[in-house]
């Protein structure tokens, strides 16, 4: 794989991911999808001047998907990649964990470890505090994304599109926070790095994956047992169908029978 230069070129390498997953019906392609509408809502906010910095955003969203698409790629080498991507990428071949738990898994280790280091690597010393108003406003775009992806989960699950509606909301909020904190994280990190040589991130950057793959195992394994025994309640309802499944999160249910 050819690592990406541009925005384009990114969405590319994730369409050969997602159309490589359905051949292989692989759960990997689950948060794949969900990075690409993520990137494309990005793409969008650049073309329209959402950004203080449109240039800088998309080298910055190149950066960080690169961290994602080289985890990715030693995972299919037989690598071993960070210690979250791993944890990431080995719920893959496991059938009793939910569509959403791939998700939040990918997101993770993601935002708890890549987008600090990206941020770091594009804006280096006192560049980051320029890059403060912008790497905030991308949060504007992914909680707009909530509801979609909400929507697109309760086609996967009969159950979770019940909950959903019991939440009456809460579920939104709930996850519009989770996403404010990880991405807060990510900030601190890239504002610990920036002042550093790259050089010298190896122990920042290995506290910063240790406290992702804690986070992971309890995205994998909760400690409540009332969150254990929904979740075994979700999957009895949710589809076991990859391919199915994929299509219902790219919001083409209408092609399946």
């Amino acid at each position: 794989m050819i690592l990406p230069k541009t925005i384009d070129e990114v969405l590319f390498q994730l369409d050969r991911i997602i159309t490589q997953s359905k051949v292989d019906q692989s759960r990997l392609g689950y948060f794949a999808i969900l990075y690409r509408e993520v990137t494309l809502a990005v793409k969008k906010g650049i073309a329209d001047g959402f950004f203080e910095d449109g240039p800088r955003m998309e080298k910055l969203d190149v950066v960080f998907a690169n961290r994602y698409l080289e985890a990715y790629q030693r995972f299919q080498a037989g690598e071993n990649p960070s210690r979250s991507w791993m944890l990431a990428f080995d719920a893959a071949e496991q059938k009793n964990v939910l569509v959403l738990q791939h998700l939040f898994l990918g997101m993770n280790a993601h935002i708890n470890l890549d987008l600090g280091i990206a941020a770091a690597t594009i804006a280096p010393e006192d560049e980051i505090l320029g890059l403060k108003n912008d790497f905030f406003k991308i949060n504007d775009i992914l909680f707009s994304l909530i509801g979609t992806m909400q929507d697109r989960l309760a086609k996967v699950s009969l159950f979770f599109a019940w909950i959903d509606q019991l939440a009456g909301g809460k579920d939104e909020q709930f996850a519009t926070f989770s996403l404010e904190k990880a991405r807060d994280h990510a900030w601190n990190l890239a504002n610990l790095l920036a002042p550093v040589s790259p050089d010298n991130w190896g122990g920042f950057i290995l506290a910063a994956d240790q406290g992702a793959v804690v986070l992971g195992k309890l995205i994998r394994q909760p400690k409540l047992r009332s969150t254990r025994w929904m979740i075994r309640a979700l999957l009895r309802f949710e589809s076991t169908e990859v391919v199915v499944n994929m299509d219902r999160l790219m919001d083409r249910s209408e092609d399946v029978v």
